[in-house]
């Protein structure tokens, strides 16, 4: 395994407890880590990278332990100020948060890559194992509603998740290219497997997967892909999966999240959680290898745990 490559596929808070685990549990050289771009967005002059920035803060040891998302000892004098003047501040910026959005967004304007700047502020928060955005180019997650079309941090914070979902689409994801670091590991002979972290299929993994080479890549891998469901006894752990799931018609469970990705050609291992083991069968008829442990990761432990279980779990069907 010393030779060994892993790539892992992230969203934003799930995604980044088991990257964390991947770290503690592998050295930096042997793992790679893409994360989902599709949540980016403009807001008030500044270029936002949502799931980027919940990664690397966690990796870093800088994320708010209580929310996943955003720096730990915040402070929030912008975002009062801008209420104060009647501005636009649905969309928490802290000013801890604010400094790395300042930062990014002169950098991209300068003409950096989001790659590049990515490392940039990687390197400033000490930060060794590599974070990759999953492409330069501009993909944006739209989310389809009864009532129209809304970008996602529309849809996911200014409106709460309260819209009935209808559907998905990743503008630019057909004239994207992945990120040249995350083609290279595709390519790489060391890569042993890829990891579909617990993220939410429809707005994490998808808009990863909707880059045209993405595909072509994988569906040509002689690698396994090994996803861990984000569902636990019929309940999504994080975010609105959940309630997406239930207003398209499917049911809240781990094996329709396998039947998901199966049926796309992108599943050879599962993994779910031990409460969950009656549905084992099930998930095995769909042709892939199962595995049942404890998946809710509350602790650095639990983190840990389930990255070693999901690496050994991977090398077993590699």
């Amino acid at each position: 395994m010393s030779n060994s490559l892993f790539l892992a596929l992230s969203g934003g808070v799930g995604g980044a407890k088991l990257a964390l685990g991947l770290a503690h549990a592998l050295p930096q050289e042997q793992l790679r880590i893409i994360v989902n771009t599709g949540d980016d967005f403009e807001h008030l002059g500044l270029h936002i990278s949502p799931d980027l920035d919940t990664v690397m803060y966690t990796l870093a040891g800088v994320a708010n332990p209580e929310t996943g998302w955003g720096r730990a000892d915040e402070s929030w004098n912008f975002l009062e100020s801008l209420g104060q003047i009647g501005a636009e501040n649905w969309f928490r910026l802290g000013d801890r948060d604010l400094a790395v959005h300042v930062e990014r967004t002169q950098r991209l304007r300068a003409g950096e890559s989001l790659s590049e700047v990515t490392a940039r502020l990687c390197t400033a928060l000490n930060l060794h194992v590599p974070i990759i955005p999953m492409s330069d180019f501009r993909v944006r997650t739209i989310v389809q509603t009864e009532g129209g079309e809304l970008d996602f941090q529309h849809y996911f914070v200014r409106e709460r998740c309260a819209p009935q979902v209808t559907g998905f689409r990743f503008e630019g994801a057909e004239s994207a290219q992945p990120s040249p670091a995350f083609l290279a590991t595709l390519s790489d002979p060391r890569l042993r497997a890829l990891l579909l972290c617990p993220s939410n299929p429809f707005v994490s993994v998808d808009p990863i997967l909707a880059i045209p080479e993405v595909t072509t890549r994988l569906a040509a891998r002689s690698f396994p892909i090994v996803a861990v469901s984000p569902i636990v006894g019929g309940q999504a752990v994080k975010g609105p999966l959940g309630k997406m799931l239930g207003e398209r018609g499917l049911p809240c469970d781990s094996v329709q999240i396998a039947r998901y990705y199966k049926e796309r050609g992108l599943l050879d291992g599962f993994i779910f959680d031990e409460t969950d083991k009656k549905l084992e069968p099930e998930i095995a008829a769909l042709g892939v290898k199962t595995f049942a442990t404890r998946t809710v990761m509350t602790t650095l432990s639990d983190r840990t745990r389930l990255a070693r279980e999901t690496i050994a779990f991977a090398e077993k069907i590699a």
